[in-house]
């Protein structure tokens, strides 16, 4: 991650303080584990932006950079001008930082007095009419030595990895709807007009690819012992096992020739009746190496996986809203038949027959990964489209460690999640599906933040 960092000045204020604040903010993200990239102190006077001429050599400088910057931090060490600041950032095309320093009781004087306070209002002022989106967060002002503002720029990377990571990227759809499951329908020209693209594949074809490899060749070897490693496959048949290593390796070809940034995967019920496997194992297995991978078609989960897995750095995963847990109101347990990463999970996971299928069809199931999620602090987020809008729910919550009985098969964790009753009915109204995606760690506000002033989607409140 690495920041562009842009100084602003004002000819009556000390600018000499500019000098100072490059040296600290430099100290500031490096101690947070960033780069940086900066102009030259003799590019302008301080190396700061005051007017619109020495806006435009900044922006030249940003051009000159395209590429090598992930966001960038604007700067207030005083009331800085807010044309050059408009002139220097109003194509930028990533996120904002806004940053004031703080005035100190004592350097009250007009040689120390910074009034950024009042400055920064006069900025975010002129980049609105300017339509320059930015991100303030809270206090109003921060040293960036302090460690509120080390904690403000984690949180600004979060956002950066999302809007740059969702502004443009391709979702492989491989296979159709299933018929029974319309809650997963989704408009695919929407999703384009948000930089959403839908790579579609017949789930015939995987079929073929499959059916058409060799049962022995290194790279079959290879993906079964990763399996192997990856979970208990202790009792899944050794057909059964070559099978999902070649789906597997059909799948990581798709990625591989249409670059899928992410995928989604009709998971029943032609793989279990034609192949006799269940591809759940498999999806565990992408999510847990950073690839995201929802089943059943829900292509608008694996938005708000990606989102999340962007912010996080964590895998994330979709849920059924399954069952209540007893009387509480406020737990839920979230469950799906094995596409949790083992990341999430208590421990490995164990390849077992899908029980669903095996009811009716004995052995054509094999590929659920049973065990139980782990206890983490959680976000919660799902989106839809409707009317050419892609529009999106956050909120947050804990997976405890509640017990599940062992007989609960699949993959399972009991959520509680605040006021869950209304925010059920919030998005049984909002016309939200039976899954949701979930990932670790709070993300409510940069996610809404990365959302909502870069990339236009349409938020709906449950909270």
């Amino acid at each position: 991650m690495t920041f562009a960092l842009c100084f602003g000045n004002r000819g009556f204020m000390p600018g000499e303080l500019i000098l100072d604040a490059r040296r600290e903010m430099v100290q500031a993200v490096t101690k947070a584990g960033y780069d940086y990239i900066m102009m030259e102190e003799r590019a302008t006077r301080y190396g700061a932006v005051e007017t619109r001429d020495e806006g435009r050599i900044y922006a030249k400088w940003l051009d000159e950079h395209s590429g090598e910057y992930n966001g960038v931090i604007f700067c207030m060490p005083i009331f800085v001008d807010e044309n050059g600041a408009a002139e220097a950032l109003r194509d930028a095309d990533v996120p904002i930082l806004m940053q004031a320093y703080p005035d100190e009781i004592g350097k009250l004087d007009f040689a120390h007095r910074r009034d950024a306070y009042c400055g920064k209002f006069s900025v975010t002022d002129v980049f609105t009419q300017y339509k320059i989106p930015f991100t303030v967060f809270k206090p109003h002002v921060v040293h960036p030595l302090n460690p509120t503002f080390i904690q403000n720029l984690s949180d600004f990377a979060a956002v950066c990895r999302v809007v740059n990571g969702m502004k443009r990227f391709t979702v492989g759809c491989i296979g159709a709807r299933t018929t029974a499951f319309k809650t997963v329908r989704f408009d695919e020209v929407a999703l384009q007009k948000y930089g959403i693209t839908v790579e579609s594949f017949d789930l015939s074809e995987l079929v073929f690819k499959v059916q058409n490899l060799a049962d022995t060749t290194p790279d079959i070897t290879e993906k079964m012992s990763r399996l192997k490693n990856y979970t208990d496959c202790s009792t899944i048949p050794d057909q059964n096992l070559i099978t999902l290593a070649k789906i597997s390796l059909v799948i990581d070809e798709y990625i591989r020739d249409y670059h899928l940034d992410a995928i989604t995967l009709r998971c029943w019920n032609d793989m279990e009746t034609i192949l006799r496997v269940c591809p759940c194992v498999l999806l565990s297995e992408f999510n847990d190496r950073g690839i995201v991978a929802s089943c059943e078609i829900d292509l608008c989960s694996a938005i708000t996986m990606r989102a999340m897995n962007l912010a996080s750095q964590q895998p994330t995963t979709v849920l059924d809203w399954n069952n209540n847990y007893g009387e509480d109101e406020n737990k839920v347990i979230l469950f799906h038949c094995g596409p949790v990463a083992q990341t999430l999970m208590t421990g490995k996971g164990k390849v077992s027959e899908h029980k669903m299928f095996a009811k009716n069809d004995p052995g054509s199931g094999w590929g659920c990964n049973e065990g139980r999620i782990k206890a983490f602090p959680m976000t919660f987020s799902n989106c839809r489209t409707e009317d050419g809008k892609l529009i999106v729910y956050i909120s947050e919550g804990e997976i405890t460690d509640d017990p599940i009985e062992d007989s609960f098969f699949g993959c399972g964790g009991v959520a509680q999640i605040p006021d869950l009753q209304n925010k059920l009915i919030r998005l049984a109204r909002g016309g939200f599906k039976h899954h949701t995606s979930v990932g670790y760690g709070k993300m409510k506000s940069v996610l809404n933040e990365a959302f909502t002033t870069y990339l236009g989607y349409d938020m709906v409140e449950i909270d």
